[in-house]
Parts: C-alpha cells; sequence; structure tokens
C-alpha cells in the first residue's frame, strides 16, 4: 500500500512539474510557440529549440469563414506568405516627414493620431484631447495635422468616417467641377441618393462613388488576418483525417554529452529539459484529441450542415480536464478544412434551442439576405418571421439586429440603396 501511494505521489508530482510548462505552451497560438519556450530556453543551457518548418497558413476572412479553400493551393499559399509585405502602419509611418510634416511637433502629433488609427484606417477622434494635452497643444492643432492624412497613401486613411473617407479620396481625383461639386453634395447627404437621380452628372458621380474604398485600409485588412491552424481536416471522398500542422512545430533538443548527469546541477537541468519537452507533446496531444472530438460532435458540418451546439463542458469531460484548461486550448487556435479557416471556439456555439444552435440561425439569416429581394430588402422583423417560422422558435428582433450587425449587414434601407448604387 505504501509503494502505490509512493508510486501515486510520483506520477503526480512529475505531472504537476510538467504541467507548469504545458500551460502557457498549450494557450500560445502556434505562430508565437517558439516565443514562448524561449524562457525555458534560456534558464537551461543543454537545451535549444530549432524553429519548424512552415507549412500552411491559409488566410482566415472574417466575413466568411464558410469560403472554400483550394485543396492544391499550398505551395500557392507559401509562396504569398514568403513575400515581405508591409503593414499599413509601416506604410504611413513612412510618410510621415516634410514637407508635409515639417516640424518636430508636427511629426510627433501625427505619430500619436497614426498610433489611434485603427485597422480600417479611421481614426479614433476621443483620442485627440488625449494627444492635445501631450504635445502642449490644441485639439484644432490636432485636426489641422490629422487633415494632412488626406495626402497620404492609402488615400483616405486618417478620417473620422466614411463620408470623410472618401472626400480625402476624391481630392486624389481628376474629376470636373461639376461632377466634383454633385460628388460632394451626394457624400453629404447619402441617405438620399435618390434625390440627385435627375442631375445630368447624376451618372458620372455615382462612378466616381464607386471607385472610393469603404474602409480606406481594405487592402491592408486581409494582410494582417493571416494566421496558422493548429489542425487539419481532410475530407477524401467521404473519409474525414484529423492531422496536427506537426511540421510547424518548433524541436526541443537536449544535448548532453559529456556531462555527468548525477551531478546535481545538470540532473535538475535535464530533467527541466524533459518537462519541457513532454509538455510539447502533451500540447499536440490535447488539440489532437480536441480535434478527434470535435469532427465526432461536428460530423455533419464538414459535409455541409451547420454547426450543432457544443459546449466547453462536453469536452472537458471527455478529456478529463476542468473547462478553464480547454478554455486555453482553444483561444487563437483554428482548424483548416475544405469549408475554411475556422476558430476553434467557433464550434462551441450557444443552444438556442435543443439540438439548435445560434450558428444556425446566422447562417439562415446570411443565406435570407443573400437572396432576398433587392428591391424589397428584408427588415430585421421579416427576417425573424421567417426565422421563426424555419425553426419553430421564439425568439426577440433585437437577437436578429445583433446577429445582423455581427456580419456587418446593413439595415434594410440601407441595403436598399447599396443594391441601386451596384446596380447603375
Amino acid at each position: 500500500m505504501k509503494l502505490r501511494v509512493n508510486t501515486e505521489l510520483a506520477t503526480k508530482q512529475k505531472l504537476s512539474s510538467t504541467l507548469r510548462s504545458w500551460l502557457p505552451i498549450l494557450q500560445s497560438d502556434l505562430e508565437s510557440l517558439q516565443e514562448t519556450l524561449e524562457p525555458f530556453v534560456q534558464e537551461n543551457p543543454f537545451i535549444e529549440v530549432k524553429a519548424g518548418q512552415e507549412k500552411v497558413a491559409p488566410q482566415y476572412q472574417k466575413k466568411s469563414f464558410f469560403e472554400q479553400v483550394s485543396k492544391d493551393s499550398v505551395s500557392t499559399i507559401i509562396e504569398a506568405l514568403s513575400v515581405d509585405k508591409k503593414s499599413l502602419y509601416e506604410v504611413l509611418y513612412e510618410q510621415i516627414n516634410p514637407p508635409l510634416f515639417p516640424t518636430q511637433i508636427s511629426q510627433n502629433i501625427a505619430y500619436d493620431i497614426l498610433e489611434n488609427i485603427d485597422h480600417e484606417g479611421y481614426f479614433d477622434v476621443t483620442m485627440q484631447r488625449q494627444i492635445a494635452e501631450k504635445n502642449h497643444c490644441d485639439i484644432a492643432t490636432v485636426d489641422k495635422i490629422r487633415k494632412r492624412f488626406a495626402y497620404l497613401s492609402p488615400s483616405g486613411v486618417g478620417a473620422l468616417d466614411f463620408k470623410e473617407s472618401f472626400l480625402f479620396q476624391l481630392e486624389e481625383l481628376e474629376v470636373e467641377d461639376a461632377t466634383y461639386k454633385l460628388v460632394c453634395k451626394i457624400m453629404e447627404n447619402f441617405e438620399a441618393v435618390e434625390s440627385f437621380a435627375s442631375d445630368p452628372n447624376f451618372n458620372n458621380a455615382l462612378k466616381i462613388l464607386k471607385k472610393f474604398k469603404n474602409p480606406p485600409a481594405i487592402d491592408f485588412m486581409e494582410e494582417n488576418t493571416l494566421i496558422i491552424p493548429d489542425i487539419f481536416i481532410f475530407n477524401t471522398d467521404g473519409n474525414i483525417e484529423v492531422r496536427l500542422n506537426d511540421a510547424y512545430y518548433p524541436d526541443i533538443l537536449l544535448d548532453t554529452t559529456g556531462l555527468d548527469d548525477k551531478e546535481e546541477f545538470v540532473s535538475k537541468k535535464i530533467k527541466e529539459a524533459k518537462d519541457l519537452i513532454d509538455a510539447l507533446e502533451m500540447r499536440k496531444a490535447t488539440l489532437y484529441k480536441i480535434g478527434l472530438l470535435i469532427v465526432e460532435y461536428q460530423y455533419d458540418f464538414f459535409f455541409g450542415s451547420a454547426i450543432k451546439p457544443m459546449k466547453l463542458k462536453d469536452l472537458a469531460v471527455e478529456l478529463g480536464r476542468n473547462q478553464s484548461t480547454i478554455s486555453r486550448a482553444i483561444s487563437g487556435k483554428y482548424i483548416s478544412c475544405d469549408r475554411g479557416v475556422i476558430p476553434l471556439k467557433h464550434f462551441f456555439a450557444t443552444a438556442v434551442e435543443e439540438n439548435l444552435s445560434n450558428s444556425a440561425i446566422k447562417d439562415y439569416m446570411c443565406e435570407l439576405v443573400k437572396y432576398e429581394d433587392r428591391k424589397k430588402p428584408l427588415s430585421d422583423m421579416k427576417l425573424l418571421e421567417a426565422i421563426e417560422k424555419k425553426f419553430g422558435i421564439k425568439i426577440v428582433r433585437r437577437t436578429i439586429t445583433k446577429y445582423r450587425q455581427q456580419f456587418n449587414i446593413a439595415g434594410s434601407s440601407e441595403r436598399k440603396k447599396l443594391y441601386a448604387l451596384k446596380c447603375l
């Protein structure tokens, strides 16, 4: 009995020391995994980390994660990743110099403005006062410097909203005076665009409007969303296979050549190194099991169906871990499959009713909007009625509004105007 207790205690101690390394390694996304390992390497003179071979990093499109991924596009993706592309921040930073920003104070203000431009290219106006106080000037001076961004590339960046962004972009174009004035009028009264239809320059003005980029930093947004999936799901002739992105994992190399492993310091460091190797293997094993369980729970999804309700608790029970550990495991991780590159957290959809997830409702809502009558777009109430009829449930209208906004779908009246613009 005593021997059994001692054995169990030793096992728990080993597992505990491994877990101390495992949890931060598990939580880290695949791209930053080597960086996470670096502190362990610095404390241990007998190990080194060899970078894994970059395998595949498909592009995750925020607005349509169901987009098909070509099965033979691996080499194309790798080639795209090998090109060193500058970020929006870098492109703008390089342009903050004379003659647009001739003094050090104007450059400092411009740098602060740049720090508060979001990923879409718009400036956070709530930061104006703070920037003014930091640079000992008034808000008018900050705004004056900000408006010089109208002459930077990409055009439109630094604006407060899409209307000002369009004005910035308009200044870059050669447009006849009459058309220029009409474009300005339309932008100021965008909600009543039809009221300008009788103007002889209306069609020319619409052509100009269609050239504008909205949001202004759209060309950079996709570059900033490249991610590395941890798990690959292959569907070959109806047979589903789960694989880890092994080639991207770093290798931990332990070199004990010529060392006395009985010496206390050496023995301790060797044990720490082995714990670290075990922790990395535990990460792989955990994510592989998660991949298998997702396929088991969401099998129909990989053949075109909607995501079914699935709780973290279900996965935690299956893996014998607590929910917080599983939450760490799926945070910032992605699956690559025929339906796109999908965050693991999307598979844990909230159940609206038994056997019905909010993901299924969102999919159907998007389908309704996609095929709606463009002359009579569906209001949120009409969407609600169709969804309640389809699924036989009762939900409130504001839920539909929230779902619509999550997918960046405009309201029915705004969609009607956008449809009209596209048809002209």
